[in-house]
């Protein structure tokens, strides 16, 4: 890898994007959106909210860092822009860290803005430091752009590139706590949910919305999503092709 190749892509993109406003409000204004509806219905029970707004505060950023991403590349690849890169000095590292440096910046603004929003809004309450719950939604977006950039060598057009996320997204979000207790669940299902990364994204959203401090478990839960985003981005970069079949 190469710094000044790795941050050349990263510009890039980034100029691409500014020339795509859906994108930018799929990927900035939508989390904002969901997030401002779901307070609304739960008018009446705010409690409610408080206990699933954090959580699901990580889950949109991962949800829609996962589309936008996942399309982004493949319509790289199949209008050939990526084999034409490729076809230069320019590693596949290279490429796929500036590909993550550039949907990184923009989950930082979403994730800036989501939890700005919930916490001072909204009046999501929680018991931590605003400043950790915005490290994991941070976590989360950057998850989400590892998956939809390593999905996106599987997929040879964007419609199969949504078609992944019933796949891939679907069951973390049945399986990661948010619904039911995953300690209540089946055992094989308890099993399956301790490997998937969501688990542990809302994990530790709960941690900073019943503890005051830093917990074990919260740095555990923080180190698990970090590692999985970094794995999954070293597999994005092994699995890419250059050009759809």
């Amino acid at each position: 890898m190469n710094a000044a190749r790795t941050a050349a892509t990263a510009a890039r993109v980034l100029r691409q994007l500014r020339h795509d406003p859906r994108s930018i409000a799929l990927m900035v204004l939508v989390p904002v959106l969901m997030l401002t509806l779901l307070r609304f219905v739960f008018d009446g029970s705010p409690r409610t909210f408080d206990s699933i707004g954090a959580s699901l505060l990580g889950i949109f950023p991962l949800i829609t860092m996962f589309l936008v991403t996942s399309i982004a590349t493949l319509r790289e690849r199949t209008s050939g822009t990526l084999e034409r890169l490729l076809a230069m000095p320019l590693g596949k590292g290279d490429l796929i860290a500036g590909y993550a440096l550039a949907f990184g910046a923009v989950a930082v603004v979403q994730s800036l803005l989501a939890t700005g929003l919930a916490l001072w809004a909204l009046g999501l309450d929680v018991v931590g430091s605003p400043w950790l719950l915005l490290l994991v939604a941070l976590l989360d977006a950057l998850l989400g752009t590892a998956l939809g950039l390593f999905v996106s060598a599987f997929a040879a057009s964007e419609f199969q590139a949504v078609q992944f996320m019933p796949a891939v997204i679907f069951p973390q979000l049945l399986l990661c706590g948010l619904f039911a207790a995953r300690s209540t669940m089946h055992p094989v299902l308890e099993g399956i949910s301790d490997v998937l990364p969501m688990s542990y994204a809302v994990d530790g959203m709960t941690q900073v919305l019943t503890h005051t401090d830093m917990t074990a478990d919260f740095v555990r839960d923080v180190v698990i999503v970090a590692a999985c985003a970094v794995l999954v981005l070293a597999l994005g970069a092994a699995t890419l092709r250059r050009r759809t079949p």
